[in-house]
């Protein structure tokens, strides 16, 4: 029977923090013809997310409620790694500009995404990031190469949570609850490597001194690259401070921005050095190849990724990546009239 299994972590740490599940072969077959008849998703986003989810909506129960019950319970594992997923039959080359790709004619991968993150909640896109898309493409971009962004491939992206910037104290209360991951194309390498940390295991290694300065407000963090990169005058829009953990400790959420944390005392330099020495410690790694897909818990955890090679040369790697929030109406200040975008 079909479940999300608890294998030993990439890392090698918990048990509990990081799932696995695998569509039997016939059920990716069906799923596969079943997507494969969805035309272009992007004119009618609404429409298409409907058609995944009835998609998506037929698979053997024990499949659908391993999907369903990673996203609803606190004590679910904060990353699963979906194995044996349709893929296109063709790709063309990976676009070498941050996408979106022009040429690509079927749209399977696309279907992936939006039926995994519709089980999740609902796909949210941000105007500051990848212009409010709701699929985003993540390649290397030559020009972004050495950034600590999703456009990186010389700099190791520090763990962190998808974030988005707003002007109530912390970056995390309006962003993603997931992050979706789907692999169409690996780097040629396979040196690309996504690690996800969960604060249960990271708070499972640190001493109470050092819990107690990081749930204290003594840390700023930076707004993402893709906000920064739009301000005229400068290269940064820092938080309130903030503590990096907060919540009950069985089920802590934990924050941090890849786009640079600053703590404010000496105390709380040490401290969040131990918190990012914790995350390499407890990290569990995974090398995604096409028909794979993980699903991140952007709250339960924080992630990161490897240097890799890249070449440019339409053979790149190539992921396509959803935000998801369980509720949109908590955001709904930020909608754009028209649109159904965020600010």
């Amino acid at each position: 029977m079909p479940s999300l299994d608890v294998p030993p972590g990439g890392g090698g740490f918990s048990t509990v923090t990081f799932a696995e599940l695998r569509l039997p072969d016939d059920v990716r077959d069906l799923l596969g013809e079943r997507l494969a008849s969805a035309h272009d998703p992007f004119g009618d986003i609404d429409r298409a997310s409907a058609r995944c989810h009835q998609a998506f909506a037929q698979l053997p129960v024990e499949v659908l409620q391993s999907l369903l019950d990673f996203g609803r319970h606190p004590d679910a594992p904060g990353v699963a790694l979906v194995r044996n997923l349709p893929v296109d039959p063709l790709l063309p080359p990976t676009p070498r500009d941050g996408g979106p790709s022009l040429g690509k004619r079927t749209f399977v991968a696309e279907g992936v995404l939006l039926g995994l993150s519709g089980l999740l909640g609902e796909p949210v896109g941000f105007l500051s990031e990848r212009e409010g898309r709701l699929v985003h493409d993540v390649v290397p971009v030559a020009y972004g190469a050495a950034t600590q962004t999703s456009q990186g491939t010389k700099v190791f992206l520090s763990f962190h949570n998808d974030l988005v910037h707003d002007c109530q104290d912390c970056y995390s209360r309006h962003g993603p609850d997931f992050v979706v991951l789907n692999c169409l194309r690996a780097d040629r390498e396979s040196e690309a490597c996504t690690y996800y940390a969960d604060a249960r295991d990271i708070v499972g290694l640190l001493d109470t001194a050092t819990l107690d300065v990081l749930r204290s407000p003594a840390f700023r963090m930076n707004a993402p690259g893709g906000f920064v990169s739009s301000l005229v005058d400068r290269d940064e829009a820092y938080s309130d401070p903030v503590p990096v953990l907060r919540g009950p400790g069985e089920f802590p959420e934990v924050v941090t921005a890849a786009n640079g944390v600053r703590p404010l005392t000496v105390a709380a330099r040490a401290a969040f050095d131990t918190f990012q020495s914790a995350c390499l410690v407890v990290a569990h790694e995974v090398r995604l190849a096409p028909g794979q897909a993980l699903l991140i818990n952007n709250r339960k955890g924080v992630h990161a990724r490897s240097r890799y090679t890249a070449h440019y040369d339409g053979r790149d790697r190539w992921l396509q990546r959803t935000y998801v929030r369980r509720n949109l109406w908590d955001i709904r200040h930020r909608s754009v009239p028209g649109v159904r975008r965020i600010h």
